[in-house]
């Protein structure tokens, strides 16, 4: 299944965030019928419709005859790791894909491939060596423990793709889809964020500097999902970053170059502990070393057009500038 040979229809379960936006706009500018399946009012430049994530209806419809499913829906993990919100963040990812495995199961003519939304977040704590989709090393055993809070995110990411994988779909190819961060030009995201930050002069190393950053382009994730879809012998983990994770210190010095900031007051763990305090989310996301790299893609041919940071951070700062 080629995505260069016919226009294809393609369904977004939870499209209607950033990377949806990113995948339903690279795909609707090439041709194809992209259909985002959202909770809540979505207004977009291609079809929507709604669903509750919880329980079948009309929303099915649209799976039956489609391509390709490629869902997102989960609550974001931008926030405190209170109960309530852990619970969200659980059963949004869990529920929703286990519907639409039931889903895809029972229909007479389902899409021939299924990806689903999974994290970089389910590898160990990762200093000492890169971890691929063949030799990485699953997190939640770390040796000396890890912070509550990253132990949540990993079984989340487990239980994630063990819910997937366990659907009974013969007809229908999977992918989980172990991604990190996308960095996107727009306001709102991880870009924006750390962005901010380097433009003020707060862009140092944060931490002691030497957790790994993960990351992919916008162009690159939705090529490789792509990639992805036209692969037919691609199934499974797949990991989708840049082949060139970086130091933190590193990454935050190449993006304040990139903004012609030439320095930056570094963040110690305790002072972000404080910023996420104030801002509802968690360290997480910044201090968990990421040291993934995309081996199954690098070895069936993927091309990155963006596979070094300071060449994607220049592309996504002039796209900022270009975007007032």
């Amino acid at each position: 299944m080629n995505p260069a040979e016919r226009p294809l229809r393609i369904v977004i379960p939870g499209g209607s965030g950033q990377v949806g936006h990113v995948l339903a706009s690279y795909f609707s500018r090439r041709g194809h019928h992209v259909i985002v399946l959202t909770r809540g009012p979505h207004t977009a430049e291609w079809q929507t419709v709604h669903w509750d994530a919880q329980t079948p209806g009309i929303w099915t419809q649209y799976l039956e005859g489609a391509d390709v499913c490629i869902n997102l829906a989960g609550r974001s993990v931008n926030c405190r790791y209170t109960p309530d919100n852990r619970i969200d963040i659980y059963n949004s990812r869990i529920f929703s894909t286990q519907l639409l495995g039931e889903v895809i199961g029972s229909l007479a003519n389902p899409p021939r491939v299924w990806l689903n939304a999974s994290t970089a977040t389910i590898y160990r704590h990762a200093l000492d060596r890169p971890m691929d989709e063949h030799t990485g090393e699953l997190g939640g055993n770390e040796q000396g423990g890890a912070p509550d809070t990253w132990n949540f995110s990993i079984r989340v990411a487990k239980d994630w793709e063990t819910i997937f994988f366990k659907a009974v779909t013969p007809n229908t190819r999977r992918v989980a889809m172990r991604s990190a961060i996308t960095f996107s030009p727009v306001p709102g995201n991880a870009f924006a964020v750390l962005s901010n930050l380097a433009r003020i002069g707060l862009g140092g190393k944060q931490g002691n500097g030497r957790q790994w950053v993960s990351w992919i382009h916008e162009e690159d994730f939705a090529r490789a999902v792509e990639f992805l879809i036209a692969r037919e012998d691609l199934e499974g983990p797949v990991n989708i970053s840049s082949p060139n994770p970086e130091h933190n210190r590193d990454f935050m010095a190449i993006l304040r170059e990139a903004w012609d900031m030439p320095n930056g007051i570094p963040a110690p763990a305790p002072i972000l502990e404080l910023a996420a305090l104030f801002m509802r989310t968690e360290t997480e996301l910044v201090l968990k070393s990421r040291r993934v790299v995309p081996a199954r893609l690098l070895e069936t041919g993927f091309q990155f057009h963006f596979p070094n940071w300071a060449h994607a951070a220049e592309d996504l700062v002039r796209k900022w500038r270009s975007r007032g």
